[in-house]
């Protein structure tokens, strides 16, 4: 090929076109075309080179740009016979990967590598408009131009659950599902972890335990709060009280949460965090306002990621494999990708506990 540019552009202009014709007549795509994103990232060319090819298919009659909805196919072969989903896997998830706590972050690269050895490959959608309160017109968009035989959904309410059970859309969750849903998840055992939490609050002498967690709709949210309170209520400690604060995942919620712990009376002396994060930031805000961990009050966290291990008084916590994670999804995985159905609908994993710094038995009079 000639070393000087215009030709080259050329070229890869012309490749490109040759090749998203090929897919649209081998009926690789249906109704619409991928995002332009997506389609930059399969083929590897930049923005500007795939707009003239996707310029020339339109001058060809064989896409109509819609504003707003993408590329529509106009004309395609219709394939002699039934073709089979490519066997990459779809993760679906609200934020982009960057965005997602650092387990998350991690076992996702765990299921790309395994999935890799496998000659699979991992791809990953997001967009917050998949998870809102009316998903199907955009989920509908998105398994009509991205076909595959597997789709891993992450942090799904309930309405996207209910609308891939409704659609039949071959799927596992990286989560729990709502009542009346009957897909195949795997999922952390929220409620018996949290109802562990409250036990050793409780061994320890803790009778006054709160329990902070964000305004949640989604499965293991509603798992956790119900776990922590069975722990409390159903033990022997008749004298045992436990109350949930929630807060809408900001700094300055938090903090007001943190307020309104200190001013219960009587004041806990235990609590229970749903989520790294936010432990930190309550950790942060009851030292500023002098109150020692775990002499004044313990603290426990649901969830790990790897900067805990650098907080001091180190948190006790619940800990698990972000490799382990990735392994369980693997097995319903390669099994929908098979076209079989799942074997074991629901596994659920127990958490390590990891008894930390943070927890203490009360002092006397507190």
């Amino acid at each position: 090929m000639p070393s000087h540019s215009l030709p080259q552009r050329q070229s890869l202009v012309a490749q490109t076109v040759i090749f998203l014709n090929a897919q649209i007549e081998q009926g690789e795509w249906r109704d619409w075309l991928p995002s332009e994103r997506s389609l930059c990232e399969l083929l590897q060319v930049s923005r500007n080179t795939l707009r003239a090819a996707l310029a020339h298919l339109k001058h060809e009659g064989r896409i109509r740009p819609v504003h707003g909805a993408g590329n529509q196919i106009l004309v395609r072969q219709k394939p002699k016979a039934a073709r089979a989903l490519p066997r990459d896997v779809a993760l679906l998830t609200p934020d982009p990967v960057e965005r997602l706590r650092p387990m998350q972050s991690l076992w996702i690269d765990d299921m790309r590598a395994l999935l890799s050895e496998r000659g699979m490959r991992l791809r990953v959608f997001h967009g917050h408009h998949y998870f809102s309160a009316h998903p199907g017109p955009a989920l509908q968009r998105l398994v009509s131009r991205n076909p595959h035989s597997c789709w891993i959904l992450m942090l799904a309410g309930e309405n996207v659950q209910r609308w891939f059970s409704r659609n039949e859309i071959p799927c596992i969750l990286a989560g729990s599902t709502y009542p009346g849903i009957d897909l195949p998840f795997r999922d952390l055992d929220h409620r018996a972890t949290c109802r562990h939490a409250a036990g050793v609050l409780l061994g320890l002498g803790h009778r006054r335990l709160a329990m902070l967690t964000q305004k949640s709709s989604r499965a293991g949210d509603l798992e956790s709060e119900a776990g922590f309170l069975e722990g409390v209520r159903q033990s022997r400690h008749t004298d045992a009280d436990a109350v949930v604060i929630n807060h809408d995942e900001t700094v300055a919620s938090l903090t007001h949460a943190v307020r309104r712990i200190l001013k219960l009376q009587p004041r806990p002396t235990a609590l229970f965090v749903v989520h790294p994060n936010y432990y930190l930031a309550v950790a942060s805000r009851l030292a500023q306002s002098g109150v020692q961990i775990p002499g004044e009050i313990s603290m426990i966290s649901r969830d790990d990621d790897p900067f805990l291990s650098f907080v001091v008084p180190m948190p006790a916590r619940y800990v698990v494999s972000p490799h382990l994670i990735a392994k369980t999804l693997l097995r319903p995985v390669l099994e929908l990708l098979e076209g079989s159905a799942v074997t074991q609908r629901a596994s659920l994993i127990m958490p390590e506990f990891i008894r930390g710094e943070s927890v203490a038995s009360p002092k006397p009079g507190v």
